[in-house]
């Protein structure tokens, strides 16, 4: 079985939209995750602020790095996310996936995202399915 490392480089070596993000992968841990990323001007919406599908994406991708990193393919099934300050161009966002639950099939994940001052800038929370598929 591969471990959480060869997982997560190989999702992230097929993640073009990873790659757009510049994600850096800080940790990966069974159950865990850290990334970060610095927020560019064409993430920012007509506010001048990051569009929410960007904190939403960076949490989304820390959840599934989290989630595969025991070595079995798993995929998100619902998940939300709170906004609770707005975020600037220039900004280095923190995302931080754990886990708060695993079964057989259903894992439950919650994403919290810091900014370079740490202060939440969003709260995710993530239901995945859990296969049997080796990755």
């Amino acid at each position: 079985m591969k471990t959480p490392q060869e997982v997560v480089s190989y999702m992230l070596s097929n993640d073009a939209f990873s790659k757009w993000m510049q994600i850096k992968l800080n940790t990966i841990n069974l159950g865990t995750c850290e990334l970060q990323t610095t927020i560019h001007a064409d993430m920012l919406n007509g506010f001048e602020i990051l569009h929410g599908g960007i904190s939403y994406s960076l949490s989304d991708s820390a959840l599934a790095f989290a989630a595969n990193s025991y070595g079995f393919k798993c995929v998100s099934i619902e998940s939300s996310i709170s906004h609770l300050r707005p975020v600037k161009n220039g900004d280095i966002l923190t995302a931080h996936a754990k886990e708060i639950n695993r079964g057989k099939t259903i894992g439950v994940y919650e994403v919290t995202i810091l900014n370079q001052d740490d202060k939440k800038v969003s709260h995710f929370k993530g239901t995945v399915h859990i296969s049997q598929e080796i990755w």
